[in-house]
């Protein structure tokens, strides 16, 4: 199944903002990776720079930098949202403060913060991560498992999905040479991937801003063939608000 024509796409992961961590290198970036965003028919990007401590990013400092690119993309004519949000490193969780914690979730709604596991395979230490967010009142998205995937991922995404996460991968490596897409597709099969978004870095090397072809893929899997509205805007819609989301398959 394909999605509906017309249906505006939210991505949930990019690194957008110019000059921040390692995604956009200057402004002329972020807008060109807007362009590639547009292009794809995604109408709402969150900008999920590193919340990590190899990346000195000022926290309270990120909505007035999604402020600040919000209103260079109306005044260049770009019908592209951008919300606030973090990546932020699972072994970093635990020091943030409730307000520090707040400011990096996704939407700003205190609700859901997207989780970068630690290096490595996934291990005990995200189901630990996991717990005691929720313990918090924030519930999480594992970012990219396919890069932390050892012999035991499908168990350890079950563990997560039992504790309420829900998992995001990678549109590219659905469907780029990286060797990862069959796995990918099984763990979906298994009801254990729920969201995809690009974690697009730059317009000029690496991830494109773009998700349609990762969705269409991931929409092949019988189990969500009918959940793609679901799946590329239904869901991000509520994460972003901070309202609960109930998988549908």
């Amino acid at each position: 199944m394909t999605l509906p024509a017309g249906l505006g796409l939210i991505d949930l992961h990019a690194h957008v903002l110019p000059g921040i961590d390692d995604g956009a290198a200057d402004l002329d970036d972020s807008l060109a990776m807007a362009d590639q965003a547009l292009e794809d028919g995604i109408t709402v990007v969150c900008a999920t720079p590193h919340i990590h401590d190899d990346h000195d990013v000022e926290i309270d400092a990120l909505a007035g930098q999604v402020d600040a690119l919000n209103r260079v993309l109306r005044d260049a004519g770009r019908p592209l949202s951008i919300a606030r949000g973090g990546e932020l490193s699972a072994p970093l969780a635990a020091r943030l403060d409730d307000g520090t914690l707040r400011a990096v979730t996704l939407g700003g709604s205190g609700r859901w913060v997207l989780v970068e596991p630690g290096p490595g395979p996934m291990d005990g230490a995200l189901d630990e991560c996991v717990d005691a967010l929720h313990e918090r009142g924030v519930r999480c998205i594992v970012a990219h498992p396919e890069r932390h995937a050892g012999a035991d991922a499908a168990q350890r995404l079950t563990a997560l999905v039992e504790r309420g996460a829900l998992v995001q991968v990678t549109a590219a490596f659905l469907t780029g040479g990286h060797g990862a897409a069959p796995v990918m597709l099984d763990w979906a099969a298994q009801g254990l991937v729920h969201l995809v978004a690009s974690d697009a870095h730059s317009s000029r090397a690496g991830r494109p801003l773009a998700i349609r072809a990762g969705l269409d893929a991931l929409l092949s899997v019988p189990r969500l063939a009918a959940h793609g509205t679901w799946i590329a805007r239904e869901a991000p819609a509520a994460i972003l608000a901070g309202d609960d989301v109930t998988v549908p398959f």
